[in-house]
Formats: structure tokens, sequence, C-alpha cells
């Protein structure tokens, strides 16, 4: 478990540093005052990826031209410090190039109230949901993701210059095909581990017999060389790459109705938490590793019932990290140490 994280010119705060304990932790504070930065800044150091964030850029503090986290997990001494111009990645000390190890040590899921998005929202959560998945779970996805996405920048760049000629982007067309048909089949198996986990957790949570169903419904047909081919006309007018990964999505059906068109607010939650604890399960059952749990501000929300539902159906192996303004919410069993943010400090209750 992370039993240490330090933090250095991250978001809003100039330092910080908190012991953190192997079972909940929690933290608590008027809205602003950077709880939520917490939890993202153990998800930058295990992952070196951001759960809230594209890029990490905007993650230095302001008038500040680098950040660092650093911490111990799993009695290991993690340190990543993080510039416009360079990255350094330490394990116990030593600088990682590849990230391999560092990259095996921790599993990582995040729990936030925009996680409905995930179910009314635009593909694009879908596809960043299945992406933070796989990247913790498949030394292959992460390279190959970025490839296609190289490949995709350049030829849409292409498309948007005053007069794109044919045979240049014929040249990226190789390249998006190859890495597109390798990413569209990683997820596509992706999602059918997913979906018996994330439909059990849906019954548990739910406490209903309603059917959960994920079906992945890829961005280009089987023949993706064909309908790049046939959509050239259309891109050239749209002046974008209108098939391939990047339009993927996963349909998500309540008892065989899309879930983001005829579910309530409270299906919708329900269905996006069911999506989350399937992470966990994953990490569980394949890796044999219980992830750490980033639950931002969402018991507060919760109803009493998908509250209780969810806290007896969290790995219990798991660590767990909290938010919240207060702690009035708290059911029994929720047992940790309790930090309340002020003025940017860490004061232990």
């Amino acid at each position: 478990m992370l039993t240490e994280l330090q933090l250095r010119n991250f978001r809003c705060f100039e330092s910080l540093g908190v012991e953190l304990a192997p079972d909940f932790n929690f933290f608590i504070g008027r809205n602003g005052q950077g709880k939520t930065s917490i939890l993202e800044a153990a998800c930058v150091l295990l992952r070196l990826q951001s759960q809230r964030s594209a890029t990490l850029a905007p993650i230095i503090r302001f008038g500040q031209k680098s950040f660092a986290v650093s911490g111990r997990d799993k009695n290991h001494a993690l340190e990543f410090r993080y510039s416009p111009l360079r990255r350094k990645i330490s394990l116990d000390q030593v600088e990682q190039r590849p990230l391999d190890e560092y990259l095996r040590i921790a599993r990582v899921v995040s729990f936030a109230n925009t996680d409905i998005e995930l179910v009314r929202g635009s593909s694009e959560p879908r596809r960043r949901y299945l992406d933070f998945l796989a990247i913790q779970i498949d030394p292959v996805y992460r390279p190959t993701l970025r490839a296609y996405e190289r490949a995709l920048r350049s030829r849409n760049a292409l498309l948007k210059s005053p007069h794109p000629r044919s045979r240049e982007l014929a040249a990226y067309d190789p390249q998006l095909l190859e890495h597109g048909a390798k990413l569209g089949t990683m997820r596509a198996r992706l999602v059918e581990r997913i979906a018996p986990l994330a439909a059990a957790a849906h019954r548990e949570i739910s406490g209903t017999g309603e059917t959960l169903l994920l079906r992945f419904t890829p961005g280009n047909e089987a023949d993706f060389a064909g309908a790049l081919a046939d959509s050239r006309t259309e891109e050239l007018r749209l002046r974008q790459t209108i098939v391939g990964p990047h339009r993927d999505d996963i349909e998500l059906l309540v008892e065989a109705k899309v879930a983001g068109q005829y579910a309530s607010e409270g299906q919708q939650r329900t269905v996006a938490l069911a999506l989350k604890i399937a992470q966990a399960r994953i990490f569980l059952a394949e890796e044999e590793t219980p992830p750490l749990l980033l639950i931002d501000d969402i018991f507060g929300e919760l109803d009493p019932v998908r509250r209780n539902a969810l806290l007896e159906h969290l790995p219990a192996e798991a660590q767990k990290f909290v938010t919240a303004t207060t702690m009035q919410w708290r059911e029994d069993g929720c047992e940790g140490p309790v930090w309340e943010l002020r003025d940017r400090e860490l004061i232990r209750r």
C-alpha cells in the first residue's frame, strides 16, 4: 500500500506530506481547499498520469516551472519530477528507463461525481475509461495507443492544411491502419472482460433484478482500409479523419434500453459505479493486485441505499482515499485517519 505521499509545487500546494493507513484515509474540507489534488497526486505518482487531466502541464503550481511527487509503496521509494522539458522517474533512487518495472508496482481506480458522464456524456469519457484500465493491465496498450494518436494527429493536421494532397494523406494510412486495428481489437476484448463484472456489480448496488449490458461499438467497419478510403470525400470536407478507433464507444444498456437516454439519474449513477467496481475487480481477479481506490466526494451525494451497497462491495483488500466536505455520512466500518485541510495544511482530527 501507499504509506507516504509528498507533494511539491503540485496544483495549489507549495509542499505537503502525509502518512497513510492501509484501509480508509479521509480528507475533508471546504471546496477549493485541494482535497482532489491529493488524490490526483497519488494517481500521478503511481501511474504517471492524471485521472483529471489529459496532460500534466496544468498540474504545475502557478508561477513555478515543475512539480514533484514522491512516496513509498510496497517498500519501494517512488519519485516523479515533471517539467514541460523533462521528466525524471525514480524507483528506489534509480532513474527508470524504460518504465515497465515502475508501472508494475500499483494499480489505481478513480471514483468521482463526474463519472456520470460515462453514461450520459459523449463517447470520449468511455474511451478514456477503457484506456485508463487497459494501460494498467496490458504493457502493449500504451505504445499502441500513443502510436495511433501520433498518426491521427499528423493526418488531421494535413487535412486542416489549405491544400491537402491525396498522396501525402496516403502516407499516414499504413500507420493509422496498423495501430488502429490493434487498438480496436484490444478494446473489444477488454469490453468482453469488463461486461460480466460490471453486470454483477450493477445487480449488487441497485438491489434489483435490472440487467446491465455492455456492447463495444467500433469507430470503423471490419474493413478499416476500405472504410478509410470510402470516407475520403467527407473527411476532406470536414477536415478531419472520421473513421477509426478515435470514434470507438461502449453502448450501455439497462433493461435493453440506452442508459444515457432512458435511465433515471439514480440508475445512471449506479451504472457508473458498476463500471468502476468492474475495474477494481479486474485488478483483483487477473492481476491479483488490490488497487488504490480514489473516491472523490461521492459518498455524500449518494442516497443511503446506494452508499451502503457501494461500501459493502468495494474490495476489502484495497486501500481507499476518500474526500468529503463533511463526515456526517460516515457509516460503521469506515475506520481510518481523518485529515482536515485548512489553508493548504493537513490537520489530523
